[in-house]
């Protein structure tokens, strides 16, 4: 038993995907003034290395390229990662991409196969480097999937992006049920709608905006740092007992 009702990550290595802004910058911040490692990771050096600046102060990070689409990528990711802190402790999936809007049958293959490719394989690519990694060492190991409220119900316009977070929740589910006995915690985090730029065609939008915060009982949109302390929290050993579980970060859109 290794459960405590501190929320600390001191001592921990984490990786972050989609970490160089939004929501992935925000979970990384927060992993640092809890005391974490945090390795960052996306697609663009650049972008990484500006958020590397950003957190240099608080805490110790690194920054490290990695199309999460792409296996061999994912490999090279957490090699690069043990080689510069000598283990990972958590993973937080946050890399997610959503290039259509509008309605399903209408996607095109072309941003089915990406937003599958980002939004599934990559999930899984991670969690799957993480666990053989965990299984060489001592300690167990944890993942916190960024899901979605899309994933839970009908999203029209946001078809494809809602069936892929539909399969991360799916895909979380079954890797609790099967890596619990071996020490592995697998959760997910399901956002409402957070402002980033990822969610700009609705945030800037002010009819679809005001439509989302009507059926929102806190009545406003979040900012990505309200999503972090979830995060933290899953991360830590003050949720030891909770794998499996959809932690619901929406100002109450989907009790409505």
């Amino acid at each position: 038993m290794s459960g405590t009702s501190t929320i600390s990550l001191a001592g921990k290595v984490i990786v972050i995907t989609g970490a160089s802004r939004g929501i992935g910058l925000a979970i990384a911040g927060a992993c640092v003034d809890a005391g974490a490692k945090v390795v960052l990771a996306s697609r663009k050096q650049a972008d990484l290395d500006t958020a590397a600046a950003q957190l240099a102060a608080r805490g110790e990070v690194a920054a490290i390229a990695c199309h999460t689409g792409k296996a061999d990528e994912v490999e090279a990711l957490f090699a690069r990662a043990v080689e510069r802190f000598g283990r990972v402790d958590g993973l937080v999936n946050n890399a997610a991409t959503n290039p259509h809007f509008g309605p399903l049958v209408d996607t095109p293959d072309l941003a089915i196969d990406k937003t599958i490719e980002v939004n599934i394989k990559g999930y899984f690519y991670t969690a799957r480097a993480l666990v053989r990694h965990a299984r060489t060492r001592d300690g167990g190991a944890v993942i916190v999937n960024i899901a979605s409220v899309a994933g839970m119900r009908a999203s029209p316009m946001q078809g494809i992006y809602g069936m892929t977070k539909a399969a991360v929740i799916s895909m979380t589910q079954t890797l609790a049920f099967e890596l619990g006995s071996a020490g592995v915690r697998v959760n997910a985090i399901a956002p409402g709608l957070v402002e980033t730029r990822f969610a700009a065609a609705i945030v800037q939008n002010p009819m679809l905006r005001d439509h989302v915060i009507k059926r929102t009982p806190i009545a406003r949109h979040a900012q990505p740092v309200e999503i972090a302390g979830a995060a933290v929290y899953l991360l830590s050993d003050a949720s030891s007992f909770t794998t499996g579980s959809v932690l619901v970060v929406d100002g109450g859109l989907t009790s409505s």
